[in-house]
């Protein structure tokens, strides 16, 4: 009985807290989010919700915020905030990925008013304590450097992003625009082929790998041409795409599509809504 009402609970959390972590992918609406009264308090609701899915959401969405320098102290002090971090980390029946990202949220917020030296020591310490956490659960990632012939703007930028996302086992990625190259983390179990795949799935790239010869010099390695078989990514997103260099910011901030402050401050008071009609009552 009790398992059927927190079913039918699930899909309204899941697609607010979606709809949140969209809004906070674009650098426009960061702002907007941690200022807002109902919408912060929320996503610390959302690290102790049962459904993993929520929790890795939430995360991702707290993720993006931290990004934009001004909101970090807000959320720092914000009420239950660290504590629900540590809770996700420390929780036994955390998935790996899911407790990656909290520590690195964590370190972000943690950080804010440190001296950059103390800072690194922070960040390191509770990075080797994730690690403990993780255990035996914990399989290395590997860097994977891909040339993406046909990488030449943001409409190809986003394809190749949403090839990526789809495949499990994605950790990061990065963007090199101005070179069409792609720097990948992936967990090592991936087999690097796998990427190529998807990438050509978008009918107007093809990705080459980027390998290093013992002289150091850089080569170009195409990926044969039979298709791998991908595991698709059905539950948890477990990728962040990565900070890039300040000169690749500009390209960073196109906004995505469909995505108009507007639509999202109206959103904003939907989710606030919900919000609060689900924990203040």
């Amino acid at each position: 009985e009790k398992m059927n009402s927190a079913m039918s609970e699930e899909p309204d959390a899941l697609s607010v807290v979606n709809q949140l972590r969209d809004l906070a992918a674009d650098p426009l609406n960061r702002r907007a989010i941690v200022q807002d009264q109902g919408c912060l308090p929320g996503l610390i609701l959302f690290l102790d919700h049962p459904n993993p899915q929520v929790v890795h959401s939430a995360l991702l969405a707290l993720r993006y915020l931290a990004e934009c320098r001004v909101n970090r102290e807000k959320m720092k002090s914000e009420l239950g905030m660290m504590l629900s971090l540590q809770n996700v980390i420390q929780k036994t029946t955390t998935p790996g990925e899911t407790k990656l990202l909290a520590s690195e949220v964590y370190d972000i917020l943690q950080s804010s008013n440190m001296s950059d030296m103390d800072n690194v020591n922070e960040m390191n310490y509770r990075r080797r304590k994730a690690q403990f956490f993780l255990g035996s659960t914990n399989k290395r990632a590997k860097t994977v450097v891909l040339h993406i012939d046909g990488l030449d703007d943001s409409s190809r930028r986003n394809l190749c992003e949403e090839a990526l996302l789809k495949i499990k086992g994605v950790i990061s990625f990065t963007f090199q625009m101005a070179v069409q190259r792609c720097v990948v983390r992936i967990r090592s179990d991936l087999k690097a082929e796998a990427l190529a795949t998807a990438i050509a799935s978008t009918k107007v790239m093809k990705a080459q790998q980027v390998v290093k010869s013992e002289s150091g010099e850089e080569m170009l390695v195409p990926f044969q041409d039979a298709p791998v078989e991908v595991e698709q990514n059905t539950d948890l997103p477990e990728y962040l795409p990565e900070d890039e260099s300040p000169t690749k910011e500009q390209d960073k901030a196109v906004s995505r599509v469909g995505s108009h402050p507007e639509g999202a401050a109206s959103w904003l008071s939907t989710a606030a809504n919900f919000l609060s009609r689900s924990f203040y009552w």
